[in-house]
């Protein structure tokens, strides 16, 4: 199945405008601009005749049933305040450098943030040790997979879109650049990442990263976009990000999943 078709089906562009500090995710502000899906093909067709058998090819596309997409562009302000929010000082950003973030909580306690980990125990045993580095008893692949009725036989599931060492299909071979979130270092390639398309369908290192992290005290999985500066994106447009979250749109399920966004401006 064509990933690009499917990483661009329900994409919403998102307009952030927010007041952030160095080294610590502050709830963002959102402006729905538009959202959007793939037209449905038109049909082909074949006359047939009695008597005949006719052997055909048939290549298709379908809306993923398991991503929604999300791109945008970033503003904000870096700024030095006091507990009610009296500014001191501050910086206007128009196109930041950071992590745009994406989770299912609306809490996070992001000093204990790390990778999430597909082969994770699964107890939810104490993980806070692993602040910083990979999850060890978090929620794994089977877990998370089973909360978006994803089957392992569907080609667009989790790992067939995050890996650790970006050899999926949209990955292009390429891992995540390194990062921080609340001032925990995430070094190069070392949590699970994707590549998300741009111009012209194009997978670039270092373009429209995203990456895969895990919370344990919330059990928060947090998808994370790598901030670009006004890149052009998957429609030929600039944008500061594109990214995937997971919504399980199988059966009969038409209900929306709601996400909360965060943003951490540098």
């Amino acid at each position: 199945m064509d990933l690009r078709r499917l990483t661009i089906l329900t994409a919403l562009l998102v307009v952030l405008s927010v007041a952030g500090v160095l080294a610590l995710p502050f709830g963002a502000q959102t402006t729905v601009v538009n959202s959007e899906r793939s037209p449905a093909d038109t049909p082909s067709s074949d006359g047939a005749l009695a008597g005949n058998v006719t052997e055909l090819t048939i290549t298709g596309y379908s809306v993923t049933q398991t991503w929604q997409g999300y791109f945008g562009n970033v503003s904000g302000t870096i700024q030095l305040t006091d507990a009610n929010d009296n500014v001191f000082y501050n910086w206007s950003v128009s196109s930041p450098q950071g992590e745009v973030y994406a989770s299912t909580n609306d809490s996070i306690a992001w000093s204990y943030v790390q990778c999430f980990n597909f082969t994770a125990d699964g107890t939810y045993a104490d993980d806070t040790a692993q602040a910083g580095a990979t999850s060890l008893h978090g929620k794994n692949l089977t877990q998370l997979e089973s909360e978006f009725n994803i089957s392992s036989r569907d080609v667009d599931g989790v790992n067939e879109t995050f890996s650790i060492n970006g050899t999926h299909e949209s990955g292009g071979g390429f891992n995540h650049s390194l990062f921080y979130t609340n001032s925990l270092e995430f070094s190069q390639g070392e949590c699970l990442s994707t590549h998300i398309r741009g111009n012209n369908g194009a997978i670039t290192d270092a373009n429209f990263e995203e990456v895969l992290l895990y919370e344990p005290t919330t059990r928060a999985v947090i998808f994370t976009a790598l901030l670009d500066e006004d890149v052009l994106g998957f429609d030929g447009k600039s944008h500061d990000f594109e990214m995937l979250v997971l919504e399980d749109g199988h059966g009969t399920d038409t209900a929306t999943t709601t996400y909360y966004f965060y943003v951490e401006l540098e």
